[in-house]
């Protein structure tokens, strides 16, 4: 099997645009999460979200001019956008670009999202409702598709390998990623640039999680606080909206050109609860048997691991269970480990979570440190495991595991190690 390694890195998300940006802001305790301002929330128990924030790209925040011609933006969702700039991000920073056809055949793309065109859909059955049917953009569909966050970034750089995505709610990030490592490592690609993409900051997303009870509605008034894993006062979770985006690429491949290398997959696993639509398994059974099949799948045990990005979403059943999981899988090893939730300060990216806290791990590897669980000021739950509460931790780190979950009962766990 060849080995597999990640050679470049974007990510747009509530805490601004590049991996080095978020990353500072990030390690410093900053959060991203703000009262929703471009949509009237009066009739949404929920009012709070972690939103990409505008600007230039030169000071970190996001300007669409910069990254898509302004005649192309109004065919696309805001989904694509971001997908869009955190894969330019991801391959300017490799420093690869296809010269010949051979390297074009060679090179894929992956990149997903839980739920797509979000807003299109919205503002489309708008139209349609309202009699308007024939006023509906001709790009209606390949806007709202996503699948087509693959297609615009191989029609981009001219990437013909493979052109897949991945859909499976809030694992979808770390889906991609792994589903494209392994084509890398079967030879169907030498290069895949993979990750997930989420805009449901909307009307339609808040409402429908709210409907779900799933999000916080406690801090309206102070929304630095409303994200808060495994704090006993949390009750759900702060939607979230980004992109996080890799380039992986086959070891000698990038040996070969001199790529920096951040870090090498180190295993990938996969499981499903069989259980409920939203909740996890008793003792989340499928978390242990997904980190369970990503120790296997790389050859390494919990006893290499010094770092988890836990999916830890602030939900009140959800942070416990994943704790639990964490615990079983760890035993003895389980109070050398340090766990933290980064969604405590940038929210649920939903499909995008798995990809930009991916990032996040690997960063963690590179720098060594442990960035922090913020709000976790009086833990739920006792536990042996260090939850990085509050402040950033230098430690060393050379395996990094991260997980997500998704509704259906799906699950995903991915370990990168120091190349």
């Amino acid at each position: 099997m060849r080995r597999v390694v990640v050679t470049g890195m974007g990510i747009a998300c509530p805490l601004g645009l590049g991996a080095d940006h978020v990353w500072k802001r990030l390690i410093n305790g900053e959060s991203g999460i703000s009262a929703v301002t471009q949509f009237d929330t009066t009739e949404l128990t929920a009012k709070i979200a972690g939103q990409v924030p505008a600007g230039s790209r030169a000071d970190g925040g996001l300007d669409l001019a910069e990254w898509i011609p302004v005649k192309e933006l109004k065919k696309m969702d805001r989904f694509i956008h971001l997908g869009i700039v955190a894969a330019s991000m991801a391959i300017e920073d490799s420093g690869w670009a296809p010269r010949t056809e051979e390297d074009k055949y060679a090179a894929g793309v992956m990149i997903g999202s839980g739920i797509g065109g979000l807003q299109t859909i919205y503002e489309g059955a708008i139209t349609v409702h309202e009699g308007r049917a024939r006023r509906l953009s001709p790009f209606f569909i390949p806007a709202a598709l996503i699948n087509l966050i693959s297609g615009q970034v191989s029609i981009k750089y001219g990437l013909k390998g493979p052109n897949h995505s991945a859909v499976t709610a809030c694992a979808t990030g770390v889906h991609a990623i792994g589903d494209a490592a392994r084509l890398v490592a079967y030879g169907d690609a030498d290069i895949m640039v993979a990750g997930g993409a989420e805009a449901a900051v909307n009307p339609l997303g808040i409402a429908g999680f709210c409907a779900a009870r799933a999000l916080s509605t406690n801090f309206n008034g102070r929304p630095a606080e409303a994200s808060r894993p495994w704090d006993k006062d949390r009750d759900g979770f702060v939607m979230g909206e980004g992109a996080g985006v890799v380039v992986l690429e086959e070891y000698e491949h990038a040996k070969k050109r001199g790529a920096k290398i951040y870090a090498e997959i180190g295993g990938y696993g996969m499981s499903g609860d069989a259980h409920h639509i939203t909740a996890p398994a008793e003792h989340h059974d499928g978390a242990f048997r997904a980190m369970k099949a990503a120790f296997k799948n790389g050859g390494l045990g919990p006893a290499d691991v010094q770092y988890i990005n836990a999916h830890g979403t602030s939900t009140p059943l959800g942070d416990d269970l994943e704790l639990e999981a964490v615990e079983n899988m760890f035993g003895a090893h389980a109070s050398k480990v340090a766990m933290s939730s980064t969604k405590s300060a940038i929210g649920h990216l939903l499909g995008a979570a798995g990809a930009v806290e991916a990032i996040f791990s690997i960063l963690a590897i590179r720098d060594n440190v442990a960035p922090p669980t913020l709000n976790l000021h009086e833990p739920s739950r006792a536990s042996a495991i260090d939850r990085v509460a509050l402040q950033a931790q230098e430690r060393k780190i050379g395996v990094a595991l991260s997980n997500s979950f998704g509704f259906g009962g799906t699950n995903a766990s991915i370990l990168f190690k120091r190349a």
